[in-house]
């Protein structure tokens, strides 16, 4: 990769930060000559690289995104380790890699607590929003082929993110969570439907 190339990935990337850093603290509403005296750039650099603010809370929403996707893809890496090549992945692989992912974030709760803010604030957007209904769809079609039952792979995964969302307005350990991630991932070994009769 040339300089002009690395010096270009390395600018975004700082700009990038200094966003999620600006807008964590001052909202959404923050202004681009804010971010960029963060980010030690011209406002006209920044501009350069992100002509909108929807374009860079896009591309907010797009990293935060694809970091959680990078962590799901290395749990699942653990995961078929040691599947035999050519083998198929057994039953609930992906669903285990995906509520890993979710816990191995709760363990710095600072730092999860932040970015739920900080997801937040950015997806009133309506770029944002379209983006984010897009990935949703992306993952309702990566489950789906994960071999559980979709209610079981929909309940857990719900279960998964709800306990990032409950971050919000708890201040639990992370050991405190280790209980359900255990029950969650006991769920994924039973690929059929939950047993959703009512007992008397």
């Amino acid at each position: 990769m040339h300089k002009p190339q690395r010096d270009a990935v390395r600018t975004r990337a700082l700009l990038l930060a200094a966003a999620g850093r600006c807008i964590a603290t001052r909202g959404a509403s923050v202004s681009l000559d804010v971010i960029a005296r963060e980010a030690g750039v011209s406002k006209g650099g920044l501009l350069h690289h992100f002509p909108t603010r929807e374009d860079l809370l896009l591309a907010l929403m797009q990293e935060l995104l694809d970091q959680f996707t990078a962590a799901v893809d290395r749990e699942l890496a653990v995961e078929l380790a040691h599947v035999p090549a050519g083998s198929p992945a057994p039953a609930g692989s992906l669903v285990r890699a995906y509520v890993r992912a979710v816990f191995a974030d709760l363990e710095d709760g600072d730092r999860a607590r932040e970015q739920v803010t900080l997801m937040g604030m950015i997806g009133a957007s309506p770029a944002v929003t379209e983006f984010v209904r897009s990935d949703d769809e992306a993952w309702s079609a990566r489950l789906a082929d994960d071999g559980l039952d979709p209610l079981r792979a929909a309940v857990i995964t719900n279960a998964a993110d709800g306990a990032t969302g409950s971050l919000l307005w708890s201040r639990k350990d992370s050991a405190s969570y280790r209980e359900l991630q255990e029950t969650l991932i006991a769920l994924t070994y039973n690929a059929g439907p939950l047993d959703t009769a009512a007992k008397v």
